[in-house]
């Protein structure tokens, strides 16, 4: 036990489990919410479209983060302004504005010289995390729980029933652009951890291992909390004894998580479900 927790000694590896955590806590409540809404692709689409956003950033002198926010709200506005407008499905309008906004990144990368390096961008650094990065990430992650805990009962209500939600006169609109500017927001604060590949697992793995735990939600919000928390301390430290990447480490965790409770959740799992003695409905006819 005490060679397992020796990374403790070094400040980085603490660094690195407190900006995790953070993390880890951020994308699981918003994967709740995704998973009721059925945008699990839309994190998949914002997190790639948010390259272009980086190296314009970059071109122009600004952070960084401004420039991938933008990109990530303008590809999430875009989306739902196409599908509005045109017979196309949403994921199918998602699957061609997420690849060729990628597409423009890669082009702009590839012909822009810089120091950036983008494996960095796209698996992340969370053992190379600077102070300032640090401090993003704990002040805008804040910023992102805050809201989506604030605005919980509404977010939800549009979520599992928009039309419940505007016979309620909830302004659905203001809130499903909430959504998808927090949605962005929290790519953004975890790009530079766990990369632009990775942060689509962390958006949509711990809400769909909750989801296989509880019908209510706010069991569903703690338990992908605790299951995003424990996969990315346990990946940290895996990560640290075998020398692999320490974000493909904690979403390796987190899909192993996943199926081992595909297999044995009480309720919805497939074991439990096998155990479970199948009710035969009979038919008794009614006296006359």
């Amino acid at each position: 036990m005490t060679d397992f927790f020796e990374p403790l000694q070094f400040a980085f590896m603490r660094d690195a489990l407190l900006v995790g955590t953070v993390v880890a806590t951020m994308c699981a409540v918003l994967s709740c919410f995704l998973i009721l809404k059925g945008w699990s692709l839309m994190g998949d689409a914002v997190s790639h479209a948010v390259l272009p956003g980086i190296v314009l950033a970059y071109i122009a002198g600004l952070p960084l983060a401004i420039g991938a926010f933008l990109a990530g709200l303008f590809c999430a506005v875009s989306t739902g302004f196409i599908k509005q407008n045109s017979r196309i499905k949403e994921d199918t309008v998602m699957g061609v504005v997420f690849t060729g906004l990628f597409a423009f990144g890669l082009v702009l990368f590839s012909r822009t010289p810089s120091d950036l390096h983008l494996d960095h961008i796209l698996l992340g650094n969370i053992l190379g995390i600077t102070h300032l990065q640090m401090l993003q990430t704990l002040v805008f992650g804040g910023v992102v729980l805050a809201l989506m805990l604030a605005f919980r009962r509404d977010l939800l209500l549009v979520c599992f029933d928009p039309g419940q939600a505007r016979v309620m006169a909830l302004p659905d609109r203001f809130l499903n652009y909430l959504l998808l500017g927090l949605l962005s927001l929290t790519i953004v604060v975890a790009l530079q951890s766990v990369g632009i590949i990775l942060v689509v697992a962390m958006l949509v793995t711990p809400g769909s291992i909750a989801h296989l735990w509880t019908d209510r939600f706010d069991r569903m919000l703690w338990v992908a909390v605790a299951a995003a928390v424990a996969s990315t301390v346990a990946g940290i430290f895996i990560s640290y004894h075998i020398d692999g990447s320490t974000g493909a480490c904690i979403v390796l965790v987190q899909a192993l998580l996943f199926v081992g409770t595909l297999l044995f959740a009480p309720k919805y799992g497939i074991v439990g479900r096998m155990k479970r003695p199948t009710c035969v409905n009979q038919f008794v006819p009614a006296r006359r």
